[in-house]
């Protein structure tokens, strides 16, 4: 569109500069001082054609934060400098990220470190990994290949050498690739063994702490102790281990510790994992 608008005005110019150039016959006389209709034209007309091509655009960005039901979520860590990248079956990849086409994924984007920022050009996406939150992208791989992946914010030393690629293979091909040499249990699994040895078992499953039932917590709407309702997302579930002060839930005492310094983003994500799971 771009090339387009500059390619008319350049047209225009060179028509206009050898018409009326000096010693032209080009008819001078009355010379019209205005023309509404001409105004007009030019400034709607492109002021509508790029209104358009902004909401088609704002359409686009908000679906990679709209949640999809049903997306295969993989959990992503920058870390100064690599990328990070764990699948729900414990599958893991340094600087590499499989993924099947023509289904949707829901990337969850965390930290160790520095502020980084995980780019695929090729998708047109890019979304900041922020210092102790979670931040998510949802989109769908459209076409198989390999693509590059790089970090778009400067994140210390080596920024420039933080990347690697996207691999978007047919469904059958990346369920094999899943599988293949996987020796490691599943996130939910290791989140569930976590959930006993750090004690979260001792107040939230069948205990004579008065402590809300975790079942089933995700997803659901959450009613908090200072008026607010919000729903369990990954990053509520997050915070209420690391900051269990802030959303505290109705009929609940402020009393549960917080494990911040505690738990890595390896343990994070898979105590999340594990939490989507319960029913």
């Amino acid at each position: 569109m771009t090339g387009a608008v500059t390619l008319a005005i350049f047209v225009v110019m060179t028509v206009f500069a050898i018409r009326y150039r000096a010693g032209s016959p080009a008819d001078r006389a009355h010379p019209p001082a205005q023309n509404r209709w001409v105004e007009t034209a030019w400034i709607v007309a492109p002021l509508a054609i790029f209104l358009a091509f902004f909401a088609w655009a704002a359409v686009v960005y908000a679906g990679f934060y709209t949640r999809r039901d049903g997306a295969m979520t993989v959990y992503v860590v920058g870390k100064q400098w690599m990328w990070k990248v764990e699948h729900a079956n414990g599958r893991r990849e340094i600087d590499e990220l499989h993924l099947p086409v023509g289904e949707p994924v829901h990337l969850l984007l965390s930290t160790q470190d520095a502020i980084h920022s995980f780019y695929v050009p090729a998708f047109r996406i890019k979304q900041d990994a922020v210092p102790g939150r979670y931040t998510s992208l949802w989109f769908t791989p459209t076409r198989e290949g390999e693509y590059r992946l790089s970090c778009a914010e400067y994140c210390g030393t080596d920024h420039a050498r933080m990347g690697g690629r996207v691999v978007v293979l047919s469904p059958p091909a990346f369920a094999e690739w899943l599988q293949k040499g996987n020796q490691n249990a599943p996130l939910a699994a290791r989140g569930f063994e976590l959930f006993r040895r750090k004690g979260c078992s001792g107040c939230h499953v069948n205990s004579t702490v008065h402590a809300p039932d975790l079942a089933g917590i995700f997803g659901r709407v959450v009613h908090l102790s200072d008026g607010r309702s919000l729903r369990a997302d990954e990053a509520y579930l997050r915070d209420s281990i690391l900051l269990p002060k802030r959303d505290v839930v109705a009929g609940y005492e402020p009393i549960m510790p917080s494990f911040q310094g505690q738990l890595s983003e390896d343990e994070l994500a898979a105590l999340v994992s594990y939490l989507k799971d319960t029913r």
